[in-house]
């Protein structure tokens, strides 16, 4: 793959789905770093520590689970959106998740999401997110 991005973000409670996901992401090759965070706590914390100041190591691109303890995907995006503009403006985030649930799709269309994929993340669904989102 000709594309390639420093950082890469997984966020999911869940160590077998981040392994799967990270080892999927690594095998594509197209980023250099995958980091994971285990909720939205920990998801603010990696780009708080990442993206200031201009930070190669800043994720382009960031998968988020839904259903998480501690602050789920929703009440990321809530507070992500009250980061400084630097720390969002380069950043992708694909909601990736079980629940397909009406009510979770429209909540999802007031926020800053580029997309919405179903479990299990696959090499189709990086490709497609890839080229709806990148040049």
């Amino acid at each position: 793959m000709s594309l390639t991005f420093p950082s890469t973000l997984l966020v999911d409670d869940d160590p077998t789905t981040n392994y799967l996901n990270r080892k999927l992401l690594e095998r594509i090759g197209f980023t250099d770093q995958v980091m994971v965070a285990l909720n939205g706590q920990e998801a603010l914390q990696v780009l708080n520590q990442h993206c200031q100041d201009n930070s190669p190591t800043c994720p382009t691109l960031l998968f988020l689970d839904v259903n998480m303890p501690l602050m789920d995907g929703f009440e990321f995006l809530t507070a992500y959106q009250k980061l400084p503009l630097a720390e969002r403006q380069a950043i992708v985030i694909v909601m990736l998740t079980t629940s397909v649930h009406p009510r979770d799709l429209q909540r999802l269309e007031q926020l800053p999401v580029a997309g919405f994929l179903s479990k299990p993340l696959t090499e189709d669904k990086v490709k497609k997110v890839l080229a709806e989102n990148f040049n």
